[in-house]
């Protein structure tokens, strides 16, 4: 009997024979997307309510998207820094305004996320004022990342233990303003952090938080970094969640929902803090090259052209009603702000309800034992909640 060829083995075989063991095993094969809703190999369709972890702003395969990716990948895709391209330039612009960084405002572009956090822990150990500054604050159970500098920032240390030492200099202090009015003086390059910690289950901050925050690093010349990847562009119902406070920070990175499904990370640096980074001092092959610029620029002009942000607003208290319809004695609580919501259970099953979602054909994540995790695309209306409804019901009254 002859030995099958790779190609025609069982797609989770061929995954777990090829792929580094860094993930769990795969839920399903996923082939194509549209709108809200993807489909896996055997045709069976989804209801995605998780977008890529808060990366499809605009769903998939959005005709806008697909034109400037087309267009941009037959004119130009890459060049190196050495370089400027048009849509890298334009984009650069539209994150100034968006964020409100202004005229005195720069931008980095990068690949991801933890690269856009990584660029931001450079820039902190750059505010070091005659060395007299030592100091990293970050909040407990806080994620920024997984590459060495992020991961020495995030808040779990389970996160942390198989890869030390890494990067010190950081301390995590809890979530509470009574732990940042003990802690922030003049010892302090900069504070990290989430207005919402989404990879904790969605958990806000306390009201008044940013403000405090604010002052206390405006009064102790400390930057202020708000890592804004999962939390930014219109997800919660504003271009950026610290709009909802009023402030602005001293940086703030960018990526996830930026690029619509293309690898891009930004960070943005306000007044002073656009004078830390000086030539050289960091860089990147793929950074801000026209393919993933272009596309980018696309997708934030379609949020900007339609309102997404208020749709944002709008449709995450319809689907918050939603789930406190169900009026479920499973459900404790909906945390969270806009289309960006953790659903807080009493009892430790988020891992079975998600299975049990996706066994409905609805995508939902499991952020921890008690919490789900929903981000749906942006454009998300009327038929997709009530398809949500549905769906979500079967999954809890299956339990």
């Amino acid at each position: 009997m002859s030995t099958p060829r790779a190609s025609e083995l069982p797609w989770q075989t061929r995954f777990a024979d090829s792929m580094m063991r860094t993930f769990s095993p795969p839920l399903a094969m996923l082939v194509r997307g549209e709108g809200c809703y993807v489909w896996d190999d055997t045709g069976t369709k989804y209801l995605d309510f998780l977008a890529g972890i808060a990366v499809n702003s605009l769903g998939h395969a959005h005709p806008e998207v697909v034109a400037a990716v087309t267009k941009q990948i037959g004119t130009i895709s890459h060049v190196s820094n050495y370089f400027a391209t048009p849509p890298q330039i334009e984009l650069a612009e539209r994150l100034k305004r968006l964020t409100g960084a202004g005229d005195a405002g720069r931008v980095y572009f990068c690949n991801s996320g933890a690269e856009a956090n990584e660029a931001a822990f450079k820039l902190a150990r750059l505010n070091v004022k005659g060395g007299h500054r030592s100091r990293i604050i970050s909040l407990h159970d806080s994620f920024h990342g997984r590459t060495m500098g992020a991961l020495a920032l995030s808040g779990k240390p389970h996160m942390r233990e198989a890869f030390e030492p890494v990067p010190g200099g950081v301390e995590h202090i809890d979530s509470t303003i009574k732990a940042l009015e003990a802690t922030i003086d003049n010892t302090v390059a900069a504070l990290f952090l989430e207005p919402v910690k989404g990879e904790a289950g969605v958990i806000d901050l306390p009201d008044g938080y940013l403000k405090r925050a604010r002052e206390l690093c405006t009064e102790h010349g400390v930057l202020l970094v708000i890592d804004e990847i999962q939390t930014g562009i219109a997800r919660t119902g504003a271009w950026f969640a610290y709009h909802h406070a009023q402030i602005l920070p001293d940086a703030v990175t960018i990526a996830k929902g930026m690029g619509g499904g293309v690898p891009i990370g930004a960070l943005v640096t306000f007044g002073w803090a656009s004078d830390l980074f000086q030539r050289g001092q960091h860089g990147s092959t793929f950074a801000g090259n026209p393919l993933v610029t272009a596309t980018a620029n696309a997708v934030l002009g379609v949020i900007e052209r339609d309102n997404l942000a208020a749709n944002a607003a709008r449709r995450g208290q319809q689907l918050r009603e939603i789930i406190l319809g169900f009026h479920s004695t499973l459900i404790e609580e909906v945390r969270g702000r806009g289309l960006l919501l953790g659903v807080g259970l009493a009892e430790p099953v988020a891992l079975k309800l998600a299975a049990a979602a996706l066994a409905h054909g609805l995508i939902v994540n499991a952020a921890n034992e008690t919490s789900i995790r929903i981000a749906p695309p942006l454009i998300v209306g009327d038929a997709e909640l009530a398809d949500f409804q549905e769906r979500f019901g079967h999954a809890l009254a299956s339990l």
